[in-house]
């Protein structure tokens, strides 16, 4: 029996059993290896060119002795919650702001990101409807914040339309990922039944990318209440206007409470949309 087991050993152990193809891998792949420090070496070229236009030169300021730095950071590290529930109320506006923009893009969204979609619409469909979406996404969502502000003045509404334009292109954009993604054999199933084009869409594509977009969705609903705690600086409404107002007038124990009433909202926000994404996919 040893002598069995060596016979039937030694074939493993030999050099000869390695393939030709594992030594090849074994080896180094200078072509890649070249092309790695290509790359590096060109960005290692943009951050030098790019070093004292941004001024990181100045970075040892962060260390230097400041009255003024040493002071507001004491403040921070004493938050005042005297005027919580405003706080509160300022954060539930911030979220509503975000709930609404991205129910509304997600509205206009879903339709739009068929339309964007190769496998759905024709080409001379899709390409307007794509560059539309570029458009939407290449602006950030603080510029519409301001362009919305200046049109119908101040308050929550701006919040909510600039997240919902930005967004538009964002949600637009991932619904149509996962349109393309789709298996077709469904669609074509239908269609042998006779069915028309948007009985193969309903009931062909919709069902397949549900999970998809929802989780989508949530994600984008996460990310839009950090984003709308930003809009209020401009005079989008919410949490951020209140932070503004405090941190201008140097009331840096009251800025403080704000930012911690955000980190924890946003915090709870992003756990329980986690969770919702890990049931939905």
């Amino acid at each position: 029996m040893t002598a069995q087991h060596s016979r039937i050993d030694a074939p493993l152990l030999s050099s000869d059993a390695l393939s030709e193809a594992v030594r090849a891998q074994m080896r180094p792949q200078w072509g890649n290896i070249a092309r790695t420090a290509v790359i590096l070496g060109v960005i290692m070229l943009l951050l030098a060119l790019s070093y004292y236009p941004t001024e990181m030169n100045n970075w040892v300021r962060l260390f230097q002795g400041n009255d003024f730095l040493d002071s507001m950071i004491a403040q921070f590290l004493s938050p005042d919650f005297s005027d919580l529930d405003l706080y509160l109320r300022k954060m539930l506006e911030t979220v509503q702001i975000a709930l609404w923009g991205t129910v509304l893009s997600i509205i206009f969204g879903a339709p739009m990101a068929l339309l964007a979609s190769n496998n759905i619409a024709p080409a001379w469909i899709v390409f307007p409807m794509r560059r539309l979406m570029d458009a939407s996404r290449a602006i950030n969502d603080l510029v519409f914040a301001v362009l919305f502000v200046a049109v119908v003045g101040l308050g929550p509404l701006p919040g909510v339309l600039a997240i919902f334009v930005h967004n538009l292109g964002i949600i637009s954009k991932l619904f149509s990922e996962a349109v393309e993604a789709i298996d077709e054999r469904p669609v074509e199933g239908i269609r042998t039944t006779g069915a028309s084009r948007l009985q193969e869409i309903i009931y062909g594509v919709i069902p397949q990318v549900i999970p998809l977009w929802s989780s989508f969705s949530l994600y984008r609903f996460e990310t839009n209440v950090r984003s709308a705690t930003v809009l209020g600086i401009v005079g989008a409404g919410g949490i951020g206007f209140t932070f503004n107002e405090a941190f201008k007038g140097f009331r840096f124990e009251e800025a403080s409470a704000i930012i911690i009433v955000m980190v924890v909202t946003v915090s709870v926000i992003d756990m329980i949309s986690s969770r919702l994404r890990k049931m939905l996919i």
